[in-house]
């Protein structure tokens, strides 16, 4: 990944509404959502959705698919694997032998017995 398409990215997920939106297509998976439900889901109207789904379309963070009338979303998984990539290809490599450090941090999940 480039820098630049790196900044892009960062950039349009810099914004709370943005952000609330690729997060809710993360967990969607590659079938997205339409336009209204997520609009619905992250409270936005219509003028401010399109605004917020076309940022992150620029930064080529979602795909935009037509069916019909509708306009269906969905992250593009490829761009969010190549960011946190590009983000975390030189952990440490300076620093000695701190690779478990570098290593994503997980959520620890709620145990179904509690």
């Amino acid at each position: 990944m480039q820098p630049r398409t790196a900044v892009a990215s960062l950039g349009a997920l810099a914004h709370e509404h943005r952000l609330a939106v690729y997060r809710l297509l993360i967990k969607q998976g590659p079938a997205g959502l339409a336009a209204g439900v997520i609009g619905g889901k992250v409270g936005l109207t219509p003028s401010s959705l399109t605004f917020h789904l076309q940022a992150l379309q620029r930064a080529g963070l979602v795909n935009q698919v037509r069916q019909g009338r509708q306009l269906f979303y969905s992250a593009d998984y490829t761009a969010m694997n190549d960011l946190v990539a590009y983000l975390t290809d030189e952990c440490c490599v300076e620093g000695g032998a701190c690779a478990p450090d570098c290593a994503p941090a997980r959520k620890a999940r709620p145990s179904k017995a509690a």
